[in-house]
């Protein structure tokens, strides 16, 4: 079911279940939402206690009033089920829907998300909450997506779950000897005798099996993503057929994303940077990755559904956004594809968790706020540029990011247990494309490659059954690859392979990874440049953590590493296969080797930026098009203005003046004719 606005969305959780008491503020709250330009909030998230205070009492009314008092203002919801914090009287009467830990603890009633997806009696309780609001609510004209939990997460080790996870090896592997066989069970004579031997990981149990942690890892995104299922399912039962979101959460580790987005109309997600860490234009660049990740997730518009306007609360450092901050953080998912951006919270709580993380309406209340002001701006500038919404993302780069693939490498127990270094690999891969004004999509190795004309893979650690089949014809019909050191090491059970890596690509590459060497964390190597290589490269660069050491068999060396007993081996190779071309990345190189090597690299295979000229250090460029017209995107995130580098073709400002420097955290929006 297609998910479409011809606005894009602005406004955050509202919780008015708090304030039923102050009926004049619930009052004050909408004037404000309209007045700051909300258009939408997400409502009902946590309210379960009051919709249900007791089993089988519902209290709906007072949401129904909430609900006709926005839409009198023009004010849309996005309705939540309230799965995500369950009242007391559930886990009172219920135990069995209280999670049980890894030391097989259940845990008492408390926090949030402390229930069992696997329970009968939560399912049911969960299902017949869902119904009652999908039957009052599900086609009241405010109401235009379902937000089904809340972030999702966490992992219960109770006997159901336990039963239930049996069940999915045995679907998996038919027999406990191919079981056994896939996960290398004799080591430590750990072989298993029957299905019903086998426990989830614990911290007083097994922990070592590695093909044990990955299977969990993956059961765990099964279950949750059944128990998703099941709460949507709810809701279409009670005759709602609205599109369903559930928001989702940075690079969160516990969820395998591109599994959960198959059964979601659209993705959101929250995010949070922790913006004054580091310069604005690194924190931007780990965000901008991630914006792209969810709109890959299904390749359609997304939305923020959640972000600080202010400050949170359960950060290290609970930090203030400078003037300036939010706008350009609002803006980011919209120039990155999306439809939306949404905060948390519209009013401040008064009282428990989050009483002092940032929202629109803050405990004083008044209009005349720095914050309130600020939003308001973004309100306004959306409205400007509500023509984009509906236009897609065309990017002709693909980067790897595959959730088991990363499960497993940080699980691996070498080449480095503190620390691979993976994340900031990525992002230096990234922020190449990026630099030159490139769009990247976010792909796992079960997507399409169909329609790119780079693969970029960090780290691929986990080469799934396929996938090498998939990059060699990838290649074999003209495109290009990049590759690093640690890649195609194991299969998806993490059984080592044998017989050579990068397994199945080492005649695509011309080489064969021999040895790789970690190292300590004050070490660091050289890649100096081939004299007279294609590539045009001069510059030698530092290279930390990882070096790996490969046996060049036809391929073309680039550079090659200018320390250590290793000196004079290839760091960077180049190889023809088909008609594509095939490059390899053999050690965690700086930042600056990835700048120059993917910029040399494109202008040799003709993969042209959007725009003329360099961009600037710190601006982000990107671009939206639709069938007749392209959208372009330009943030500042340097501490100074810069000249923008503009279009080849004729083109009109939507928003901000294109001809003057772009001062720190603007924005400018242009539109060209196709």
């Amino acid at each position: 079911m297609e998910f479409k606005t011809d606005v894009l969305l602005h406004g955050g959780d509202y919780n008015p279940d708090q304030w039923l008491d102050r009926p004049d503020i619930l009052e004050k709250d909408v004037e404000m939402l309209a007045e700051s330009g909300c258009n939408v909030v997400s409502l009902g998230i946590f309210a379960w206690s009051t919709l249900e205070p007791e089993e089988g009492v519902f209290r709906l009314d007072w949401m129904e009033e909430v609900i006709d008092r926005l839409y009198a203002k023009g004010i849309r919801v996005i309705l939540a089920t309230p799965s995500g914090a369950r009242p007391k009287w559930l886990a009172d009467k219920y135990p069995e829907v209280l999670r049980v830990d890894q030391a097989r603890r259940r845990q008492l009633f408390g926090t949030r998300h402390n229930h069992c997806y696997t329970s009968p009696v939560y399912r049911e309780k969960v299902r017949i909450i869902n119904q009652k609001l999908a039957e009052r609510f599900g086609n009241h004209p405010a109401v235009i997506l379902w937000h089904i939990s809340n972030e999702y997460g966490g992992e219960c080790h109770c006997p159901l779950c336990q039963a239930a996870f049996r069940d999915w090896l045995k679907e998996k592997y038919q027999t406990i000897e191919n079981l056994n066989s896939r996960w290398c069970t004799t080591f430590w004579s750990h072989t298993y005798q029957s299905f019903d031997d086998i426990e989830s990981p614990s911290e007083i149990g097994e922990t070592q099996l590695h093909a044990l942690n990955l299977d969990w890892k993956r059961f765990v995104t099964h279950q949750t993503r059944d128990f998703m299922r099941w709460e949507i399912q709810a809701v279409r039962d009670a005759g709602s057929k609205l599109p369903v979101t559930a928001n989702l959460m940075y690079y969160f580790d516990g969820l395998d994303y591109f599994k959960m987005a198959k059964d979601i109309d659209v993705v959101s997600w929250d995010t949070y940077p922790t913006w004054g860490k580091a310069k604005d234009i690194a924190v931007a660049r780990d965000n901008a990755m991630c914006h792209d990740l969810m709109r890959s997730l299904k390749g359609k518009p997304f939305f923020q559904m959640e972000s600080c306007p202010s400050s949170t609360n359960w950060q290290g450092i609970s930090k203030l956004k400078k003037p300036g901050i939010l706008f350009a953080q609002s803006m980011q998912p919209i120039a990155h594809g999306g439809e939306g951006a949404l905060y948390f919270q519209i009013r401040q709580s008064r009282g428990a968790s989050e009483k002092f993380h940032g929202a629109v309406i803050d405990h004083y209340g008044g209009n005349d706020t720095r914050v309130f002001k600020e939003v308001t701006e973004v309100g306004d500038t959306l409205k400007v540029i509500r023509e984009v919404a509906g236009s897609r993302v065309d990017s002709p780069a693909a980067l790897l990011y595959d959730w088991s693939s990363n499960w497993a490498m940080e699980d691996s127990q070498g080449p480095r247990n503190k620390g691979l270094h993976h994340h900031e690999a990525l992002l230096k891969m990234y922020g190449g494309f990026r630099k030159l004004g490139l769009n990247v999509d976010l792909v796992d190795e079960e997507c399409s490659l169909e329609g790119y004309k780079v693969l970029a893979i960090s780290m691929g650690y986990v080469f799934r059954e396929g996938f090498a089949e998939k990059v060699r014809a990838f290649v074999e019909n003209g495109g290009t690859l990049i590759i690093t050191y640690w890649s195609g090491i194991a299969d998806e059970t993490d059984r080592c392979y044998l017989d050579g890596v990068p397994y199945g690509l080492m005649d695509v590459l011309g080489l064969r990874s021999e040895e790789i060497d970690g190292l300590y964390d004050w070490e660091e190597n050289h890649l100096i440049p081939v004299g007279g290589n294609d590539l045009g490269l001069t510059k030698s660069y530092s290279c930390r953590y990882l070096c790996d050491l490969v046996r060049v068999n036809g391929a073309e060396p680039v550079m090659v590493y200018a320390d250590d007993f290793y000196t004079g081996h290839a760091a960077l190779t180049r190889n023809t296969y088909g008609k594509g071309t095939a490059c390899y990345i053999a050690a965690d190189a700086e930042e600056a080797f990835y700048d120059d090597f993917i910029a040399a690299l494109m202008k040799e295979k003709s993969i042209k930026a959007p725009v003329t000229g360099v961009i600037p250090e710190g601006l982000e460029v990107t671009t939206r098009e639709n069938d007749t017209v392209r959208y372009y995107f330009y943030q500042n995130f340097a501490d100074h203005a810069v000249k923008l580098p503009l279009p080849e073709g004729a083109f009109e400002s939507i928003f901000g003046d294109a001809e003057a420097k772009l001062k720190p955290l603007g924005m400018v929006v242009l539109k060209e004719k196709l």
